[in-house]
């Protein structure tokens, strides 16, 4: 077997495949499937401060390619999590992540400085695609300076690896990646979701309750590719790919582009294996190019 184990800031991976946020629930959903310990790690469900019960239903719907999903941040909050789930996640041998929101920074803040005190939690991933309140609704990742005023503040509470989760949803992604490189991410993933909406052709009604919602899978993939190279090349810290990887094939590409670990999400739906076996491909991969490690194709891309 090639040798996969790679280092987000110092997170040690034994793989470099972990499974997005919002797509694994805690991670204690998928036992009944597989060993969750043969993954590089796992990302609980988006978590704010205070318990949210999510968008009315329809919440999610297929598209061609892929899927929108509106859930709205359904969870017991940053106090339940650590008093009732995070129990529950000590037992895994593998890196648990926390992917931290809000809707005011002061709510990112809070979340932060609870999941900071947990200390089988190997890190946060700040999700800066949540609309600011205060600022009308405007997303922080869609500007520098709203990027820059949450990553900051947060960085003055949490103390271990955080990872900023920026937006593809602006003008300039790489301005965007050195804001919040600047602030004190230690690394980067990307991308989220991108803005889009389902209209039923019969009811003349849209399929979400919410109007629109966040587009995933394979119709974002070129999207996600495209900004991972990008911000690889703009920025010094570690690049984490997502955005439509359903095998191992897909991931290589994001390897090349620049990424030093990928997220699988959208095909967690579709196979709860899906991890394993893009962990596997990789290996696969790796052993037909006879390359001895996952480190020496990362950003390999050639032009």
């Amino acid at each position: 077997m090639a040798d996969l184990r790679t280092v987000i800031h110092n997170i040690k991976l034994k793989n470099p495949v972990i499974t997005a946020s919002g797509t694994f629930g805690y991670g204690i959903e998928f036992d009944d499937f597989f060993n969750v310990n043969l993954l590089g790690g796992f990302i609980v469900k988006g978590t704010t401060i205070h318990p949210r019960q999510g968008n009315s239903y329809p919440r999610m719907a297929e598209t061609s390619s892929g899927m929108l999903n509106a859930v709205g941040l359904q969870n017991g909050g940053a106090i339940y999590f650590a008093s009732e789930i995070y129990p529950k996640l000590t037992k895994y041998e593998t890196n648990v992540l926390v992917n931290v929101s809000g809707s005011t920074i002061e709510e990112y803040i809070a979340c932060a400085e609870i999941i900071n005190e947990l200390d089988r939690i190997a890190g946060i991933e700040l999700n800066i695609s949540c609309p600011n309140v205060k600022e009308g609704g405007m997303a922080f990742g869609t500007s520098c300076p709203s990027a820059v005023a949450v990553v900051s503040a947060v960085r003055k509470v949490y103390k271990k690896t955080m990872i900023v989760k920026l937006s593809p949803n602006v003008t300039d992604i790489g301005e965007i990646a050195k804001a919040a490189e600047g602030a004190g991410a230690d690394c980067l993933s990307l991308i989220n979701t991108l803005l889009g909406m389902a209209i039923n052709a019969e009811t003349r009604k849209p399929v979400l309750s919410t109007i629109t919602g966040g587009l995933s899978g394979p119709a974002i993939k070129p999207i996600a590719l495209r900004m991972v190279w990008q911000v690889a090349q703009a920025v010094d810290v570690p690049v984490i790919g997502l955005g439509g990887i359903m095998n191992a094939t897909d991931a290589i590409e994001f390897f090349l582009a620049g990424a030093s670990a990928i997220q699988v999400g959208t095909a967690n739906f579709i196979d709860p294996l899906a991890s394993l076996k893009i962990i596997d491909g990789i290996d696969l991969y790796l052993n037909r190019h006879k390359i001895s490690s996952i480190n020496d194709i990362i950003g390999k891309l050639q032009l």
